[in-house]
């Protein structure tokens, strides 16, 4: 597969599915730097459990058309808070947030006091694979069980209503 592919799925990027392990894989937004993808993840933030003590990670891109274009393998490297990359990337991150209460400055330093993971995971090229050598089934796993999940009652009706 060439790497102009990735480059272009990875730019294009605003969500990416991304599995550690045999784990499922999660849906996550992300957002892309050079040849990068970059995740935010933690308290008060988007679920991805074992992505922030992970060295490899599987990511799956989606396409123009909203299908499965490429996958890769790629190494996760967790940014530390006060590092160059953590001030040059976090502010970014912040900013594209959306629907984040207070200021880009004030999430980024929220994030540094929740311990929440900023995570930049670049995918290995040698390692990704295109549509052609992708499965042609929609790989569609059936729904986790979870306790948001709620019984839906019957609607209340004040009067019987006959079938006619």
């Amino acid at each position: 597969m060439s790497s102009g592919v990735l480059d272009e799925a990875i730019k294009k990027a605003a969500i990416a599915w991304i599995s550690v392990g045999d784990g499922p894989a999660y849906a996550l937004w992300c957002m892309p730097v050079e040849t990068s993808l970059v995740v935010v993840s933690g308290p008060g933030e988007q679920f991805a459990p074992g992505l922030a003590e992970a060295e490899r990670a599987t990511v799956r891109l989606r396409g123009d058309h909203g299908g499965l274009i490429v996958q890769s393998e790629a190494t996760v490297t967790r940014l530390v808070p006060g590092s160059e990359e953590w001030t040059e990337i976090a502010p970014q991150l912040a900013g594209k947030r959306l629907n984040a209460s207070g200021t880009a400055d004030d999430l980024v330093a929220r994030w540094v006091a929740d311990s929440c993971a900023l995570v930049r995971l670049t995918p290995v090229a040698e390692a990704a694979a295109g549509s052609a050598e992708l499965p042609a089934d929609s790989q569609a796993a059936p729904p986790r069980e979870t306790p948001a999940r709620v019984e839906t009652r019957r609607p209340f009706r004040l009067h019987r209503v006959t079938k006619r």
